[in-house]
C-alpha cells in the first residue's frame, strides 16, 4: 500500500449541489426546502426546545427542590457485612479500612452501617455508628469505640469527592478496564518498596 492508494471513506465526501438553477438540476424551484412554511424562509426555524408552543419538556418536569449543601462532609460509608469479608482479627480503624481499599482514604470521617451480618466478635474503631450498627457489634460480642472528628470541612462539589490518585496508581491503570483494583495496586506498590529498601541501604 503507497500513499496514492490512500482514499477517503466512501460517502465522507460528497460534492457541493448547486440549488435553484432549474428544475433539471434536481434542486430547482424551492430548492429542496419544501414548499412554503417557517422552515422555507431564511433564517427559518424554531429555537431549541421549542415544541409549538405547549408546555416543553424542561418545564414538564418536576421542580427541583432544595439546594445541595457545598459545604456538607462526605463520609466514607461501610457496612458490617463488608467488615466480616474482610477476616481481621485485630481492631478495625479507618487506617486500616484505607489500607485494604475499602474506604478512598484517610481525609474522609468514617461511619459503620448495619447492613449485613457479623460472624464473630470485632473491635471497630470509627467516627460515627448507626444505632442499628452499634447494636449488633455488641450483640455479637465486640466493642465499639467513637473517633474525634479531625477532618476538615471539605466542600461536596464533584471534584472533592475523588480522592486524587497519585502518578503510580495511574501508571499502573487503576479504575480501567483490565488494571487493578486500588487495593492490589496498593499492595504491588507496597512490595515493591520493601524490596527497594534493602537496597539503598546496601548502597
Amino acid at each position: 500500500m503507497t500513499i496514492d492508494d490512500l482514499r477517503p471513506a466512501k460517502g465522507s465526501n460528497t460534492p457541493k449541489r448547486r440549488v435553484g438553477r432549474g428544475h433539471g438540476s434536481g434542486r430547482g424551484k424551492t430548492a429542496g426546502r419544501g414548499t412554503k412554511g417557517q422552515n422555507s424562509r431564511a433564517g427559518g426555524g424554531v429555537r431549541l426546545g421549542f415544541e409549538g408552543g405547549q408546555l416543553p419538556i424542561q418545564r414538564r418536569m418536576p421542580y427541583k427542590r432544595g439546594f445541595t449543601n457545598i459545604w456538607r462532609t462526605p463520609w466514607e460509608t461501610v457496612n458490617l457485612g463488608r467488615l466480616a469479608e474482610l477476616g481481621i482479627d485485630g481492631p478495625i480503624t479507618p487506617d486500616v479500612l484505607a489500607e485494604l481499599g475499602v474506604t478512598r482514604g484517610t481525609q474522609f470521617p468514617v461511619k459503620i452501617l448495619a447492613n449485613g451480618e457479623l460472624t464473630g466478635p470485632l473491635t471497630i474503631k470509627a467516627h460515627a455508628f448507626s444505632k442499628s450498627a452499634q447494636a449488633a457489634i455488641e450483640g455479637a460480642g465486640g466493642s465499639v469505640e467513637t473517633l474525634e472528628r479531625t477532618d476538615q470541612w471539605i466542600t461536596a462539589r464533584s471534584r472533592s469527592r475523588r480522592l486524587p490518585m497519585t502518578r503510580e496508581l495511574k501508571a499502573m491503570r487503576v479504575g480501567k478496564v483490565g488494571g487493578p483494583t486500588r487495593r492490589e495496586a496498593l499492595e504491588i506498590l507496597r512490595s515493591q518498596q520493601v524490596q527497594e529498601a534493602p537496597e539503598t541501604r546496601e548502597a
